[in-house]
């Protein structure tokens, strides 16, 4: 009787074991087929293995790097303010330069605060300021539909470790997010023509013709 007993408490303790944790089996027993097995997750490999194949992710990065290494992607912010000063105005409009150039790509706008301040209050001012440049930027003719506003780090993300106030920590970052979805211009996947045309038009050698005046075309009598 007590080697049963004990075997039968083994077994329930395996199965516990082998359950992922929190994982309750017997409240999915009346869900849906799947329910266990779904996650939240199901899919993303696929999804990945399928912007890798098409070369949508690898275009994404070189395009965010392009990016970043030809602007100023940071403005930054005076204490407690989302307000645009001069400095930030001066960088967006060159970030609005080079956006245009790509009426195929999304953009994001990340905002981020110093620690000072709760939580809560800093991620709503983080979401403000990069509200504030998504409009600013909508204001130099770049369409809203391909600039997203819709995340902030708050204070999650310094550059500069400290408690206290400071200034580079206070700032918005704009990002390479992915491609407009059935625009002309990404049809058949075709995004490296996208990122690097300027770089084809670049390497087209010049003519070599040269200005003809018009004394050239005298003739002697």
């Amino acid at each position: 009787m007590f080697n049963r007993f004990s075997l039968i408490l083994g077994g329930t303790a395996l199965l516990s074991a082998c359950s992922p944790v929190g994982d309750h089996v017997d409240g999915h027993f009346y869900r849906e087929a799947g329910a266990l097995v779904d996650t939240g997750t199901f899919g993303n490999a696929t999804m990945n293995n399928t912007l890798i194949m098409n070369g949508e992710r690898q275009y994404t990065y070189d395009l965010s790097q392009r990016f970043a290494s030809e602007v100023v992607t940071t403005v930054n912010f005076a204490f407690n303010s989302a307000a645009l000063d001069g400095g930030a105005q001066d960088v967006l409009r060159e970030q609005a330069a080079w956006i245009r150039q790509f009426p195929e790509v999304h953009f994001r706008v990340y905002g981020h605060t110093d620690k000072v301040g709760s939580d809560g209050y800093n991620k709503a001012l983080g979401l403000r300021r990069a509200q504030a440049v998504v409009a600013f930027l909508a204001s130099q003719g770049i369409s809203t539909s391909r600039l997203e506003a819709v995340v902030s780090f708050g204070e999650t993300q310094p550059l500069i470790v400290t408690q206290g106030r400071e200034r580079r920590n206070r700032r918005t970052v704009t990002e390479v997010s992915g491609f407009v979805s059935g625009h002309p211009n990404v049809l058949d996947g075709k995004y490296a023509q996208i990122i690097y045309r300027d770089y084809v038009r670049s390497a087209e050698a010049p003519t070599g013709l040269s200005g003809i005046e018009g004394s050239e075309f005298i003739t002697s009598e």
